[in-house]
């Protein structure tokens, strides 16, 4: 699994001009599945990204987490994270999981987060959407 986390203070997703979801304060998360990611990579990946501390504290220290500002999620599938452009010009995306178990994974990484964390919104799997966001910092981190 792939994760781009960007530390907003808002974002949105629409899928046919239509919004279908929106946070405040917390983190986009850009999401995609590998060939042969299991639910134990999705437990890990999310396990670190709610614990992540990448909110400052009253010291402008980088020290607070997800839960110690009340912040949202809102996950996004991207399969593109798996784009090889070694050769040519043109991305292959040989190594990204085939979308049944992307979706799957995807579904399962949404289950694991809403018990945890009281706001979580997500896009459409496999939908054309449009994502808009401040990103707060700018503040991005890669999770493997």
């Amino acid at each position: 699994m792939k994760v781009v986390v960007q530390r907003v203070s808002g974002a949105e997703v629409k899928v046919d001009d239509k919004v279908v979801g929106s946070i405040g304060r917390g983190y986009l998360v850009l999401l995609g599945v590998g060939n042969g990611d299991t639910r134990e990579d999705a437990d890990r990946i999310a396990a670190k990204l709610i614990n992540l501390r990448i909110f400052p504290d009253e010291n402008d220290k980088i020290n607070l987490s997800l839960a110690d500002v009340d912040g949202e999620l809102l996950v996004v599938s991207q399969f593109t994270l798996y784009a090889d452009c070694r050769k040519g010009n043109r991305p292959n995306f040989i190594n990204a999981a085939k979308p049944d178990e992307a979706e799957a994974l995807y579904e399962y990484f949404l289950k694991i987060l809403r018990e945890k964390v009281a706001s979580v919104e997500c896009g459409v799997f496999g939908a054309d959407m449009k994502v808009s966001l401040v990103n707060d910092g700018p503040f991005t981190v890669i999770l493997e």
